[in-house]
């Protein structure tokens, strides 16, 4: 069922739908698109898809930044206002622009 166009579908509509500001594991991300356990799937889809925006929302359970461009990743999240340190989300706290 992974890596269909079902499966690319429903994470990249909950992917899209997600608030500026506000961040989501691929595991989180995999099972609000109802596939639960399907976290490596979701990096898949997006180092496959062109553009999949917002990419950079999506990070490891751990808060750790992960994306082929971290330092862009970094760059976007704090646009948004997220704390980012050192690679990671520091949640809980806002960053400043």
């Amino acid at each position: 069922m992974r890596n269909t166009p079902d499966f690319e579908e429903a994470v990249l509509e909950v992917l899209c739908g997600l608030p500026e500001g506000e961040v989501i594991s691929y595991g989180e991300l995999a099972a609000a698109a109802g596939y639960r356990g399907a976290a490596r799937a979701v990096g898949n889809l997006l180092r496959a898809t062109a553009d999949p925006a917002p990419w950079w929302r999506v990070i490891r359970a751990d808060g750790r930044l992960v994306a082929p461009d971290a330092g862009k990743q970094a760059e976007k999240l704090r646009e948004e206002g997220v704390a980012v340190e050192d690679g990671h989300v520091v949640f809980g706290v806002r960053g400043g622009s």
